[in-house]
């Protein structure tokens, strides 16, 4: 068992994604940065759907309560073992009663930790993604104790590799939406030359903008979303949704990030700066 004896701010278990049950409203939920687990599950030679730890801007203490091998990666918060500093994308080696605590946020919102054959949190939908009320909690909280198997020998192929972070990429690559025809010159031309910043209205459900643009007045029937839909309201507000967005709206669908660029903006925090670039 993993025991957590401060959740910090906002620590949840996530594999890719609950998948297949959108059309009775179900989120895909999973990582908001899909590139940083997929790797630090490759260093452990986990499948790429093994659940993680992600933690958000504060991180946890935790507290292992059998031997493990486990790997960091996301955002960079200091973190150390035992007190000893350890660093993202390197395999490190725990033993029963050792610490994991993590200081301040120096790069990145989102961290995550993985560990050998993943958490073993219960399966809801086939997946362990945390998402109320499929998942009995929205998140994990101090005091509760997290499954993982035990692995006392392990020798990892590769234990460390440099990763060329996407913290500080600002340029989002979008797709045309199913109503992007209904953007006018006027309000292309502010999409793809303005730069936007990452208003406080940011979570696990949908980014807010905080520029707007020219506003407009179509209305259209409630038809379906996806994570990284990015509509625009009749004010000229612009919501991205993310992985735990609702899973249908009435918004137009303007445009449609990548899947690389939904981890990038994961990593965005309030007041930092993006734009957009159609592809």
């Amino acid at each position: 068992m993993l025991k957590v004896l401060k959740s910090g701010l906002y620590l949840t278990i996530q594999d890719l994604g609950r998948f297949g049950h959108r059309d009775i409203g179900v989120p895909i939920s999973g990582a908001m940065d899909v590139e940083s687990v997929k790797k630090a599950n490759l260093l452990l030679e986990n499948d790429e759907n093994d659940a993680v730890l992600e933690i958000t801007m504060t991180g946890p203490t935790l507290q292992f309560e059998e031997p493990s091998y486990i790997c960091l990666s996301g955002a960079h918060i200091s973190a150390t073992l035992n007190n000893e500093p350890i660093e993202n994308y390197k395999v490190v080696k725990v033993e029963k009663g050792d610490i994991l605590s993590y200081g301040r946020l120096e790069a990145g919102f989102r961290g995550y930790l993985a560990i050998k054959e993943g958490f073993q949190s219960e399966k809801l939908l086939n997946s362990r993604s945390q998402f109320y009320p499929v998942t009995k909690k929205s998140r994990v909280k101090d005091g509760v104790e997290i499954p993982y198997n035990k692995t006392e020998d392990y020798q990892p192929k590769i234990s460390e590799v440099k990763i060329e972070e996407h913290f500080d990429r600002k340029t989002l690559h979008v797709y045309k939406g199913p109503e992007f025809s209904l953007l006018s010159d006027g309000q292309l031309t502010e999409i793809f030359t303005k730069h936007f910043t990452v208003s406080k209205e940011n979570n696990r459900m949908a980014y807010q903008l905080s520029e707007l643009i020219a506003g407009h007045s179509h209305s259209m029937l409630t038809s379906g979303t996806l994570p990284g839909t990015i509509q625009l309201t009749p004010a000229g507000r612009l919501i991205i949704l993310m992985k735990d967005g609702q899973t249908t709206g009435g918004y137009p669908r303007i445009l449609q990030l990548s899947e690389e660029s939904i981890s990038i903006l994961a990593q965005k925090k309030y007041g930092d700066e993006l734009k957009f670039k159609l592809v």
